[in-house]
């Protein structure tokens, strides 16, 4: 991602315009916004980057906007601004999985680390986002078939039970599981598992 865009959200002007000039020295991409109201009504259309929250705007609140993304699964590792009186929600918000919360007013340096761990975790998410579609992609290659047998496999089951299961020999087991690795281009179980786990494939739901 070349492009690293971040999003300030805070009804302060003074704290909006003095962190995109500072992000904007260093080279970010900045879009600011005056309310959560306003970052949330447009989010979805917006490309994924790292925010900085206020704790306490009028409508939402930042943390409440944090708990929104997270509801939605959205890739904005979040920041919080917050004032003295706000170090209880503050810890809220990092147990919730905020990046940091930053107390005004903040130091330019620890505004700027805060922002390059936000990018970091976001190569992170979005990476595995990447792994997780192309797993996805690899086990729609199965027949319903041998997604089943794959699924048994992922449940820990030997083939005669996955044989049990879904009423075949464990000769038919043997073959549908060798097409199986044939097709996910594995060797091992454990390499087999883990794009089973990538692209979210359900275990074997018991017979």
């Amino acid at each position: 991602m070349n492009e690293k865009i971040v999003y300030v959200v805070d009804d302060d002007d003074a704290v909006r315009d003095s962190a995109r000039r500072l992000l904007k020295i260093v080279g970010y991409e900045v879009e600011t916004f005056d309310s959560a109201n306003a970052f949330m009504d447009g989010v979805d259309s917006l490309k994924p980057g790292c925010v900085i929250f206020d704790i306490n705007m009028p409508g939402i609140s930042g943390l409440e906007a944090q708990k929104q993304l997270k509801e939605r699964g959205a890739a904005f590792p979040v920041i919080i601004l917050t004032g003295q009186g706000d170090i209880g929600k503050a810890v809220q918000a990092m147990k919730n999985g905020a990046v940091e919360f930053i107390e005004k007013p903040y130091q330019n340096e620890a505004l700027l680390n805060a922002v390059e761990a936000g990018f970091a975790q976001l190569g992170v998410r979005l990476s595995e986002d990447a792994a997780n579609e192309k797993a996805a992609g690899v086990v729609g290659r199965l027949s319903p078939r041998e997604r089943q047998v794959l699924q048994g496999m992922l449940t820990g089951l030997p083939n005669k039970l996955i044989g049990h299961q879904l009423g075949l020999s464990t000769r038919t087991v043997e073959v549908y599981r060798s097409k199986v690795m044939d097709k996910l281009e594995v060797r091992s179980l454990s390499s087999a598992v883990k794009l089973a786990l990538a692209a979210g494939l359900p275990e074997l739901e018991a017979g």
